[in-house]
């Protein structure tokens, strides 16, 4: 399964995983869109195997539809992809009443993941991939307005949920820890795609101006989504950052472990979880 897998780096992640011969489940919440790059897949791949499941991620309870969709259709999960994202330079909220920066970024990776995690521990062998970003660097949880309700910065709250994508994945890998389940996250760099141009005039007609010139393509971006996916060579690897197909440190905030329950528990208060 790959979320946000109608463009950008989802897309490319998605198709090349079908050319692997996968399985594959695309999460979108557009359905001409996903009917659209489904097609597209297949004709591009030779893979018939290739279905979408409707759903807005930023919506808790057609996330909570799509796990059950998913687990009536199929008894094991291989490999869950968190690739959904955005950034909303002024400050809205998701149909939960939850600031949509933080809805979309980390609490779908947490709901999603923990309700999908029996599928995951059934299978032989499963990955969970989070798509993190660089850019979490140097920002901390601000546990005391965690939804920019007295201060919101659109580009502040994007690297907050980044840095609790990180905080996630090594709290989950140190839960999981004796399962046959691991779970990474990766920076995909910089890449050229329409993510972000939903913020009006600057970020629809310049920013992609500029990213033409210092972009990477969203071929190259999801290279180290597609490594933490399929390789070999990260069988068991577990509760790691990865840049460029290499394991590295995250920034200092992202080990603290005591942040990370905190915003676990915290986003167990949010999505209704035990």
């Amino acid at each position: 399964m790959v979320t946000g897998a109608t463009g950008g780096i989802g897309e490319v992640t998605a198709r090349e995983l079908a050319h692997q011969g996968a399985i594959l489940v695309i999460v979108g919440r557009n359905q001409a869109k996903c009917m659209s790059v489904v097609e597209q897949i297949q004709q591009a791949t030779g893979n018939p195997n290739v279905e979408f499941m409707l759903a807005d991620l930023s919506a808790q309870a057609q996330i909570r539809q799509l796990a059950a969709q998913f687990k009536q259709k199929y008894n094991h999960l291989d490999l869950l992809v968190n690739n959904v994202g955005g950034l909303f330079i002024r400050r809205q909220e998701s149909i939960d009443g939850i600031e949509l920066t933080l809805a979309l970024n980390h609490l779908s990776y947490f709901l999603l993941t923990n309700l999908l995690l029996d599928s995951l521990k059934a299978s032989a062998a499963a990955r969970i991939v989070n798509v993190s970003s660089d850019a979490h660097r140097g920002n901390k949880i601000h546990f005391d307005d965690l939804q920019g309700h007295q201060k919101y910065r659109g580009f502040g709250a994007y690297t907050q949920s980044k840095l609790a994508n990180l905080l996630f994945t090594y709290e989950l890998a140190r839960r999981l820890a004796g399962t046959s389940v691991t779970v990474n996250a990766l920076h995909p760099g910089f890449v050229a795609s329409s993510f972000a141009t939903n913020n009006g005039w600057f970020w629809n007609k310049v920013y992609p101006y500029l990213v033409k010139f210092i972009a990477i393509t969203p071929e190259e971006g999801a290279r180290t989504s597609l490594y933490l996916a399929s390789s070999p060579a990260v069988e068991g690897i577990t509760g790691q950052y990865f840049i460029k197909q290499k394991a590295v440190l995250s920034d200092k905030a992202s080990y603290d472990q005591a942040a990370a329950k905190q915003l676990w528990q915290m986003s167990a208060a949010l999505t209704g979880l035990p």
